[in-house]
């Protein structure tokens, strides 16, 4: 059986495929090269329809990775899948909070979501930075809450949580937050389409650098 070997091939072939199949039209140049990594990453369709970007959506992470941003991810699987070296080049770090002891404590004790908790414990260690929620709706839900209260002031949110409880809701939510925000609308998402973005982002970021930002 014949096979490509070549990263670098199969990744070129994978993006000639995604080209030919979908309609760019509604996606600038920058948001499409969010949604076609996301595409690649879980080979599915279906995210070119259901993706969306509040206005200069990219614009706002690009310039937060410009000033050495932290990335708060609700996952570990997220914090690990980011990549290392485009992180660095940017000055960037990760920050995931669901294992801290105090999280768990919180939780516990508020009797909430380890993912509520985690947020908190976000806030706590400053109010900007890029939050990716790629699975836990209530996460999406408290940071939404601490927003709206003046306790946090996210630079962007990717907010791509899965699942059949809260999900939907949750985004709906973000979509009418006035936040900056790369979303996934319906019951789609998950830590590996946060990455995809995330990595989409470090990618342009570098390949960016020097660049100027603008106001959003």
């Amino acid at each position: 059986m014949e096979y490509v070997r070549d990263p670098a091939a199969i990744e070129k072939t994978s993006y000639e495929i995604i080209e030919s199949h979908v309609d760019r039209g509604r996606f600038d140049e920058r948001e499409w090269a969010v949604v076609r990594r996301v595409i690649h990453t879980v080979a599915d369709f279906e995210y070119a329809d259901i993706m969306n970007f509040s206005k200069d959506a990219v614009e706002a992470g690009l310039c937060a990775m410009r000033r050495g941003c932290r990335i708060v991810t609700d996952t570990r699987m997220a914090k690990a899948g980011i990549n290392r070296k485009a992180l660095e080049a940017v000055g960037c770090s990760v920050k995931c909070y669901i294992d801290d002891p105090d999280v768990a404590a919180e939780s516990g004790k508020l009797k909430i979501t380890r993912a509520m908790a985690s947020i908190m414990a976000a806030a706590r260690d400053g109010r900007d930075g890029i939050f990716a929620i790629g699975n836990a709706p209530t996460a999406l839900f408290k940071l939404l809450e601490m927003a709206e209260e003046g306790r946090i002031k996210p630079d962007l949110v990717i907010g791509v949580p899965v699942g059949f409880v809260g999900a939907a809701e949750s985004k709906q939510a973000l979509e009418a937050s006035g936040l900056p925000f790369i979303l996934t609308r319906g019951r789609k998402g998950g830590s590996t389409v946060a990455v995809a973005v995330i990595n989409a982002l470090l990618y342009m970021s570098n390949s960016e650098n020097g660049k100027i930002c603008s106001k959003v």
